[in-house]
C-alpha cells in the first residue's frame, strides 16, 4: 500500500454525503414526513454522491483539475470495479427474467406445499432463506413472502410482527450468502476474492445464526395455532434455473458464466411453460438491468471519490484511527465491521455501504494481514446486520407497508439479525490466523 500522510480533512466529502443523505432522511422521515413516501429515499443517493464528488474535486490545490480527473479515472478503471459493473448488469437481467417467468412465486409455493401447517413460521423462514439466496434480493423476497406471512399470522393467531420479522430475517440470510446479490458482488470485488471462498467463510457464521433462529421459531410455533393459507399454483420446471445456478456458483463456476446460463435457462423454461414470450423475456431483462443502473452509477461515483480521498490521505487517516483504537488482527476485523456498520446506518443501503467502505477495508485488511475472503465476509455480514435492523431501511419499511404495521414493531422479533451479530463477534474473538482459515 502506498504510504500517505494521514489527513482527516480528506474525509470531508464523506461527511458531506452523510449530512445530505442522512440529514434529509431524518428530516423527511421524522420531522416533516412526506405522505406516501419513504423519507430516506427522498434525497437521491446519486445526487448526494455527485455533490460529495464536487467537494472532493475542490480539495487539494497541489493537483490541477486535469490531474484530479486522472486520479478519478484510475479509480473507476480498476479491474475489480469493471468486473463488478459487468456482473451487476447480468445479475439485473437474471433477476428480471426470473421474476417475469414466475420462478420466484413457483419456488415459494412449491416449498410451502411441503411445510407442515403447525410449523408454517419456521417453514417460512427456511423458504425466505432459499428464495433470497436464489433471487439475490432481500427486498424481492420480502415482497413475495410478506403477504403469505400475513395470512399465516391471521389464521394461526400468531404475532404478526413476529411472522414478518421471520421473513425479513430469512431474506437477509439469503442476501448475505447469495452469489447473485449485489452485496456479495460488491464485497468480493472490492476485496479481490472469489465468491465461493467468501461464501464458505460467510456460511460458517450465518448458518449457526440461522439454526439458532430456527430453534427459537420452532419453540414459538409449537405453542401457537395451526396456520391455514392458500398455496398458489406452481410449476416445478420454473424453479429449476434457480437451483441450477445456485449449485453451479457453489461448485466454483464463474458467477458471470453461471448468471448468463441462468438467463438462458429461464428463457427456455419460460417458453416451455408459456409464462414467457420472446418479447416479454427481453423486456424483463431490460427492466432488470435498468434496475441496476443506480447501483452502477453509485459504484462509479464512489470509486472516483474514493480515489481522491485516498490520494489526499483520507484512507490513511482512517487506518491510523483504527490502528490507535483497535489492536492486532482481531482489532482490525472489528474496525472493518464497525466501519461498514456505521456506513449502513448512515446510508440505509447495504450495497452503498459496502462500495463506500470496500477500498478502505481492503487497505485495513492489508495492514492487519486479514485474508480478503474474511474482510469480504465482514463487509457483507455487518452491512446485512445493519440493513436488517434499522427501521428506516427499505427491507423493514416495505415489510411494514405490505402488512399494515410499523417497522418499529418488527424490530424486537428480528432474531436472526441479533443471532448473526453475536455469531460474527464470536467468530472474530475465536479467530486464530488467516493461514489457518
Amino acid at each position: 500500500m502506498e504510504n500517505k500522510k494521514p489527513n482527516g480533512a480528506a474525509l470531508i466529502p464523506i461527511l458531506v454525503f452523510l449530512i445530505l443523505y442522512l440529514g434529509s432522511g431524518i428530516y423527511f422521515e421524522y420531522i416533516k414526513p412526506v405522505e406516501g413516501g419513504m423519507g430516506f429515499y427522498i434525497m437521491s443517493v446519486v445526487v448526494s454522491f455527485v455533490i460529495a464528488l464536487i467537494v472532493a474535486l475542490i480539495q487539494n490545490r497541489d493537483h490541477t483539475f486535469d490531474e484530479k480527473i486522472h486520479i478519478c479515472a484510475q479509480g473507476i478503471g480498476d479491474d475489480n470495479i469493471t468486473i463488478m459493473l459487468f456482473i451487476f448488469l447480468v445479475a439485473g437481467a437474471f433477476s428480471g427474467i426470473a421474476r417475469e417467468s414466475g420462478g420466484a412465486d413457483s419456488t415459494a409455493y412449491m416449498l410451502l406445499s411441503i411445510v407442515p401447517a403447525r410449523f408454517a413460521v419456521p417453514g417460512i423462514f427456511i423458504i425466505a432463506c432459499l428464495i433470497s439466496m436464489a433471487m439475490g434480493t432481500s427486498v424481492g423476497t420480502i415482497t413475495v413472502l410478506a403477504p403469505i406471512a400475513l395470512s399465516v399470522a391471521t389464521t394461526a393467531g400468531l404475532n404478526l410482527p413476529l411472522c414478518i420479522a421471520t421473513v425479513v430475517g430469512g431474506a437477509m440470510f439469503g442476501d448475505n450468502l447469495s452469489f447473485v446479490s449485489d452485496t456479495t458482488i460488491a464485497a468480493t470485488k472490492t476485496q479481490g476474492c472469489a465468491m465461493k471462498d467468501k461464501f464458505r467463510t460467510n456460511f460458517k457464521i450465518a448458518f449457526p445464526a440461522a439454526l439458532v433462529t430456527l430453534v427459537i421459531l420452532i419453540l414459538i410455533s409449537s405453542k401457537g395455532g395451526v396456520a391455514e393459507f392458500e398455496i398458489g399454483q406452481f410449476n416445478v420446471i420454473q424453479t429449476l434455473p434457480y437451483f441450477i445456478v445456485l449449485i453451479a456458483a457453489i461448485a466454483g463456476i464463474n458467477v458471470f458464466v453461471a448468471l448468463c446460463g441462468g438467463v438462458v435457462l429461464f428463457l427456455i423454461t419460460g417458453l416451455i411453460t408459456g409464462s414467457l414470450t420472446i418479447a416479454s423475456a427481453f423486456s424483463a431483462m431490460g427492466a432488470g438491468t435498468s434496475g441496476m443502473f443506480e447501483t452502477m452509477v453509485v459504484a462509479i461515483l464512489v470509486a472516483a471519490i474514493g480515489a481522491l480521498i485516498k490520494d489526499n490521505g483520507g484512507f490513511a487517516a482512517i487506518i491510523d484511527f483504527i490502528s490507535r483504537t483497535f489492536k492486532g488482527t482481531k482489532g482490525g476485523m472489528f474496525g472493518i465491521g464497525l466501519l461498514v456498520l456505521l456506513m449502513d446506518i448512515a446510508t440505509a443501503n447495504n450495497t452503498v455501504a459496502i462500495v463506500l467502505s470496500g477500498p478502505i477495508a481492503k487497505d485495513v485488511a492489508t495492514e492487519y494481514d486479514i485474508d480478503p475472503k474474511r474482510s469480504a465476509s465482514l463487509l457483507d455480514t455487518f452491512s446485512c446486520i445493519g440493513q436488517g435492523i434499522i427501521p428506516y431501511g427499505a427491507q423493514l419499511l416495505i415489510a411494514a407497508a405490505a402488512t399494515g404495521i410499523t417497522s418499529i414493531e418488527i424490530m424486537p422479533f428480528l432474531f436472526y439479525q441479533f443471532a448473526l451479530l453475536i455469531a460474527v463477534i464470536i467468530s472474530i474473538i475465536l479467530y486464530r490466523s488467516s493461514k489457518a482459515n
